[in-house]
C-alpha cells in the first residue's frame, strides 16, 4: 500500500540525515505553499510510500513560519503517519515536541537517533520502557551508520497500515480536567486531534481563540481553578507539567555510565573553540587553513586544490581550446563562429569550470565542518560579538549558509523571531562570500602572490559589514528594534558520515556545473558579442576590441569606479556589471577581455593590467577591484530570494542600493589604505584621498550619531 508519512523533529537531530537513509536519490525539493521554506519530498526506498520533510522545530506552537507549516501540515494534509526523530543524547528537550506530536493523534513512530553517541557515551536507554510510557512505538537507530532502518519503515507502515492511534500520555488531573472542559468545548468545531486544540485553547493559543471565537471564555472557570491550584498562568502549569512528566519518563529508561568530572571529549574542546578570548581567533585561523589547502600555490608548495585546478585550466586552454580551433578551421566554419565557440563560449565557460577543483576541495572542507558540529559553536561564538552591537546571534546561522550559497541564506532569514533582525539579516547576509566568489577569491589570491589572506580578508570584512550594517540600519526607523534572544543547542562532535558528505559536497559542485552550462553559458555568449562587435555590428579583431559595444558601455562606467583606482579600464567596469548576473560570470567576463588576448590566466592578468594601470599601486587596485564585487549587490537570484523576503521592491532596491554603495565606500578606502601600506601612495590619484576620506567620514558619522537623521528631519520641518 501507499502511504504518505510525514517526518519531524527538533533541529540538529539528524532529520536530513535519516530522510536521505530512507528515500535516497529519490527526492524532489520545492517550497511549501504561500511560504518560502524548503518542502523536500521522496519516495521511501523499498515501498510505495512518500516521505515528506517537515521543518526542524521545537514544538507545534504557531509562532514562527515552520511551525505553523508543521502544524497546518499535519492537521489539513493528514498524513498516514508521523515518524518523530528524536536525538537519544538529548532526550529532554526533544521529547517536547514529541508530546505534542502524539496529542494530534496521529499514527507515530519514535526514530530514536544517535544511539551510536550514547552507546560511547556509555549510556543504556530502554526503547521498551520509553515506548511503554510514551505509548507509541520507539526504534532505536543511527541514521549516519543506516542502524535499524528497515524496523524504522516497518513499523511506521504498520501503524499507518492499522491506522494505529497513540494512547495520549496523561497529566495532573486538575490540568485533565480542564483539558476534557475544552475538548467539549471545541466539539465539532476545529479538524483534527481535539486533545491537542484543547491543550492550546487552555494555553490561550491565539489561532485557536481565533479560529473558535468565545471557546475559551466559555471553560474560563476550569482555567482560573487550574491557574488558582498553582498559583501560574495556564500556559506555564501545562509547560512545566509537560517537563515533569518527561524528566519522570527519562529517569525509568535511560542509564547514564558515570561521567568524567571533566566533562565529555564534546565539553572540553568546546572550552578552547567557544572561549570568549579564542574563540574568534580559532575561527579566522581554520577558515585561512581551509583556504590555503584549496588555493595555496606560493613559496611553501602547491596546495591539492590549486594543482588540480591549474591542470585543469592547463588542460581546457592547451588541449580543448586549440583542438576546437583547429577541427572549426578545417570544417571551414566561419570566423564569427569559431570565435564565438574557441574565444566566448570555450574561453569564457572554461575559464570558471577551470576553478571547479578548487571548489570541490573548498567544498569537502566547509561540509566536514558543518558536519562534525563545528559551524553551530561558530555561531555561539559570534552571538557574543552581535549582541555586543545590538544584533541578534540568530543572524549569524543565515549567514553561515550564505557561504554555501546566497539564496537559502537569505530564506534562512525566517527562523529570526525579531521583524527588525530578520529583514536585515535579509538585507545583508549575502555579504559573506559564497560558492559562487570562490572562483572570484582563487583569481585574485593568484594574482596577488598566492595570499591566503584574501580568503581571510573576505569572510572577516562580510562579518564586520554586516555588523556595520546592523548598527547602521537599525537607526531606520521602520527596522528599528531589540534583538531577539538566541537559543541553540550545541550538537557533540562527531564523525562525519561519509555518504553524507560526499552528497552534499556533489549536490554543491553539480549545481556549480548546471550553472556554468545555462546561466553563465549564456552570460558569456552575450559578452563576446558585445566585445566582438561595434555599434555597427562590425566583427572587429582583438585589436579593435577597443572600438567595441562592450568597450563604450564600460568607458562610460570607468569615470564612475576611477575612485576606486581603477583608472581609465573599461574592461573592469564591465566585468563588474556581468557578475550581478551571477558572481561566476566576473572571470568569464576577465577570461574574454583580459587573460585570453594576453594568453594568460586571469590572475596572471590581472596582475599586468593592476601594473599597467596603477604602476607600484597595482596590487591596492586589483585588492579594491576584489571589495567592490565581493560585497556588492548579489547576483539577481539572491536579490528575488530578498524580494520574496522583504515582501516589496521599494525595499530590495533600497538592499539593492545599500550594498553597491556601502562596496563602493569600502572598496574607495581600501584602495587608499592598501596603497599606503604598499608604500604606494605616489601612484594614487589625489580624488581617490579625498574620496577615501569623505567615505570614511560618512561611515563614522552614520556609526557614532545615535540619529543621524535628525538634521534632515528638523530642515524638513522648516521648509513646510
Amino acid at each position: 500500500m501507499s502511504f504518505t508519512i510525514a517526518l519531524a523533529g527538533n533541529p540538529n537531530c539528524g532529520k536530513t540525515t535519516l530522510f536521505n537513509a530512507l528515500t535516497g536519490a529519490s527526492q524532489r525539493v520545492g517550497n511549501w505553499p504561500g511560504v518560502t521554506i524548503d518542502k523536500k519530498v521522496g519516495k521511501i526506498k523499498g515501498t510505495d510510500s512518500e516521505l515528506v520533510d517537515l521543518p526542524g522545530i521545537y514544538s507545534l506552537s504557531p509562532y514562527s513560519p515552520e511551525e505553523i507549516v508543521s502544524r497546518n501540515y499535519i492537521v489539513n494534509d493528514n498524513p498516514d503517519g508521523i515518524i518523530n526523530i528524536v536525538d537519544a543524547t538529548n532526550l529532554e528537550r526533544n521529547l517536547f515536541l514529541t508530546l505534542q506530536i502524539i496529542d494530534m493523534g496521529k499514527p507515530v513512530v519514535i526514530a530514536l537517533n544517535m544511539m551510536d553517541e550514547v552507546e560511547k557515551q556509555g549510556d543504556k536507554i530502554d526503547a521498551e520502557k520509553l515506548s511503554a510510557r510514551l505509548g507509541v512505538p520507539v526504534i532505536p537507530i543511527s541514521a549516519k551508520e543506516k542502524r535499524n532502518i528497515d524496523k524504522l519503515v516497518s513499523a511506521i507502515t504498520d501503524a499507518a497500515e492499522k491506522k494505529t492511534e497513540p494512547k495520549y500520555v496523561r497529566y495532573n488531573d486538575s490540568i485533565e480536567a480542564a483539558v476534557d472542559a475544552a475538548e467539549k468545548a471545541l466539539e465539532g468545531k476545529i479538524p483534527g486531534s481535539p486533545r491537542f486544540y484543547a491543550f492550546k485553547l487552555v494555553e490561550g493559543d491565539d489561532a485557536v481563540m481565533q479560529a473558535v471565537p468565545g471557546a475559551r471564555e466559555s471553560i474560563s472557570e476550569a482555567i482560573n481553578n487550574l491557574e488558582k491550584e498553582f498559583d501560574d498562568t495556564a500556559d506555564s502549569v501545562i509547560t512545566d507539567s509537560r517537563y515533569e512528566t518527561i524528566t519522570d519518563i527519562v529517569s525509568s529508561a535511560y542509564e547514564r555510565a558515570p561521567r568524567d568530572e571533566r566533562g565529555t571529549l564534546s565539553d572540553r574542546v568546546d572550552r578552547i573553540v567557544t572561549n570568549r578570548i579564542l574563540g574568534l581567533p580559532i575561527f579566522i585561523l581554520i577558515i585561512g587553513f581551509v583556504y590555503f589547502v584549496a588555493m595555496y600555490d606560493g613559496d611553501l608548495g602547491t596546495s591539492p586544490g590549486a594543482w588540480a585546478t591549474g591542470w585543469l585550466n592547463d588542460f581546457i586552454s592547451e588541449t580543448v581550446i586549440p583542438a576546437a580551433q583547429e577541427w572549426c578551421e578545417s570544417a571551414g566554419v566561419s570566423e564569427a563562429l569559431t570565435g564565438l565557440l574557441c574565444d566566448g563560449i570555450l574561453s569564457g565557460v572554461g575559464a570558471v569550470i577551470g576553478f571547479l577543483p578548487q571548489m570541490i576541495v573548498l567544498f569537502i572542507c566547509l561540509v566536514i565542518l558543518e558536519e562534525v558540529g563545528y559551524m553551530a559553536r561558530v555561531a555561539f561564538v559570534m552571538d557574543r560579538i552581535f549582541r555586543y552591537f545590538n544584533l541578534s546571534g540568530k543572524s549569524f546561522i543565515p549567514l553561515i549558509v550564505s557561504t554555501g550559497c546566497g539564496v537559502p541564506g537569505v530564506m534562512a532569514t525566517r527562523t529570526i523571531e525579531s521583524e527588525s533582525d530578520r529583514r536585515i539579516t535579509a538585507m545583508t547576509c549575502t555579504f559573506m562570500p559564497c560558492g559562487a566568489k570562490l572562483p572570484v577569491i582563487s583569481a585574485i589570491a593568484g594574482a596577488l602572490a598566492g595570499s591566503v589572506w584574501v580568503a581571510v580578508f573576505a569572510y572577516v570584512m562580510g562579518i564586520v559589514l554586516v555588523i556595520i550594517s546592523g548598527i547602521i540600519i537599525k537607526k531606520f526607523h521602520a527596522v528599528s528594534g531589540a534583538p531577539a534572544p538566541f537559543i541553540m543547542e550545541l550538537p557533540p562532535y562527531h564523525m562525519p558520515g561519509f555518504v553524507t558528505c560526499a552528497k552534499t559536497v556533489f549536490d554543491r559542485s553539480w549545481a556549480f556545473v548546471k550553472k556554468a552550462g545555462t546561466i553563465i553559458l549564456l552570460a558569456m555568449i552575450l559578452v563576446w558579442f558585445l566585445k566582438s562587435f561595434s555599434w555597427s555590428f562590425t566583427l572587429l579583431s582583438e585589436e579593435e576590441m577597443g572600438d567595441s559595444i562592450l568597450a563604450s558601455i564600460g568607458g562610460v562606467l570607468s569615470y564612475l569606479f576611477m575612485p576606486l583606482g581603477w583608472g581609465d579600464s573599461w574592461e573592469l567596469p564591465a566585468a563588474s556589471i556581468t557578475g550581478l548576473i551571477a558572481k561566476e560570470d566576473l572571470i568569464g567576463t576577465l577570461e574574454l577581455l583580459i587573460a585570453a588576448p594576453f594568453d594568460m590566466d586571469v590572475s596572471e592578468a590581472l596582475d599586468l593590467l593592476g601594473t599597467k594601470m596603477a604602476g607600484a599601486a597595482g596590487h591596492a587596485m586589483i585588492l579594491s577591484f576584489f571589495t567592490f564585487n565581493m560585497f556588492c549587490a548579489p547576483c539577481f537570484a539572491a536579490v528575488g530570494a530578498i524580494h520574496r523576503e522583504l515582501g516589496t521592491w521599494k525595499a530590495t532596491g533600497f538592499a539593492f542600493l545599500y550594498q553597491c554603495l556601502l562596496a563602493y565606500f569600502v572598496a574607495v578606502i581600501v584602495f587608499v589604505v592598501s596603497a599606503a601600506v604598499m608604500g604606494a601612495m605616489s601612484d594614487v590619484p589625489w580624488y581617490s584621498i579625498m574620496f577615501a576620506i569623505i567615505d570614511a567620514v560618512i561611515l563614522v558619522y552614520f556609526l557614532v550619531v545615535k540619529d543621524p537623521f535628525k538634521p534632515f528631519r528638523k530642515n524638513t520641518e522648516v521648509a513646510e
